[in-house]
This record gives C-alpha cells, sequence and structure tokens, in this order.
C-alpha cells in the first residue's frame, strides 16, 4: 500500500516540509518588504530588528541579533543604518563604554507603532481561510515544530551554509 502521508515520506521537492514553508514565506513576504520599503523607507531586515527592539528595548546589541537571529555583523550595520535613521539609538553603559545598549528612539516607537499593525493585518488576511479553532491549533502546531527544531539544532540557526548569498531577510 502506497504511502499517503507525504509530510513523513516526502516524494519531491514540493512535498518538503521547510519549501512549503519557504514558498508561502517567499510569497507572502514581498507584501511586508514593499511596504517597508515604498511607504516606510526600511528594508525588511531593519523591519526585523526594529520591532524586536520594540520588544526588548535597553539589550545589549549581541542581545539583539540573538533575537532577531542574525549574525552579530549584519546587526551591527543595521543598527548603525537605523541609527542614521534617526529610529535607533545607542547608550554606552556609563562604568563600561564597551557596553552599548540600543532602544528605539520617539520616532522609531512611532514607525513600529504604525507599521506593525499593518503587518498584523497581512497576517489576519493570510490566515483568513482557517476557523479560530484552526487557527488556534496551527499555532500550537508551529510553537510544537519550532520547539523541535530547537532539539535538532540546539547551536541555533546562526550557522550560515557555505553557498548562502547575504540576503536581506
Amino acid at each position: 500500500m502506497p504511502e499517503t502521508d507525504l509530510l513523513t515520506h516526502p516524494r519531491q521537492q514540493d512535498d518538503l516540509l521547510l519549501y512549503r514553508l519557504y514558498r508561502i514565506h517567499a510569497t507572502a513576504g514581498p507584501l511586508v518588504v514593499r511596504m517597508c520599503e515604498r511607504e516606510y523607507g526600511i528594508t525588511r531586515r531593519e523591519w526585523r530588528v526594529l520591532s524586536c527592539l520594540a520588544d526588548v528595548e535597553g539589550v545589549l546589541s549581541s542581545e539583539l541579533a540573538e533575537r532577531a537571529m542574525l549574525d552579530r555583523a549584519r546587526t551591527s550595520r543595521t543598527l548603525t543604518r537605523l541609527v542614521d535613521k534617526k529610529l535607533v539609538r545607542r547608550e554606552p553603559r556609563p562604568s563600561d563604554r564597551r557596553e552599548v545598549h540600543v532602544f528605539l528612539t520617539e520616532e522609531g516607537r512611532a514607525l513600529y507603532d504604525e507599521v506593525f499593525p499593518r503587518v498584523a493585518a497581512i497576517q489576519r488576511q493570510l490566515l483568513a481561510p482557517f476557523s479560530a479553532a484552526q487557527r488556534a491549533q496551527f499555532s500550537e502546531l508551529l510553537a510544537r515544530l519550532q520547539a523541535q527544531a530547537t532539539r535538532l539544532n540546539p547551536g541555533g540557526p546562526l550557522l550560515q551554509p557555505l553557498d548562502d548569498a547575504p540576503e536581506d531577510s
């Protein structure tokens, strides 16, 4: 009897979970990217760092890099661009000037407060085909999938493949 669980027994690339998730991201993600770039003058990476910072202001840039799932160099470059755009400020710790904490500026907070609801609206549109119960179940399944991915790769996502071209994600 042929296997019908294509998630467990994929037969082709279109059956692979990571490829399916990537296709959703590649299809829906540009909606956010276009909005951020055209209307707000920020890149997807700048939005990611800005939105992570909105949740944990005052962190070190290394902690922010971890939270945004970016390497430290990319995070530092992104923070520099956000500082130049006056959306973020860096504050050295008085007792140790090497330790720099990062905060949103008033402009950065205002931008976040304007963009986040629009990104959330795109998410609601993407999830519109699902009932409330299906959305709750999907959210739980995603949490379990993330936990399993973390168990499989406890070192985290920062190891880039050798052929990984820098992308603004």
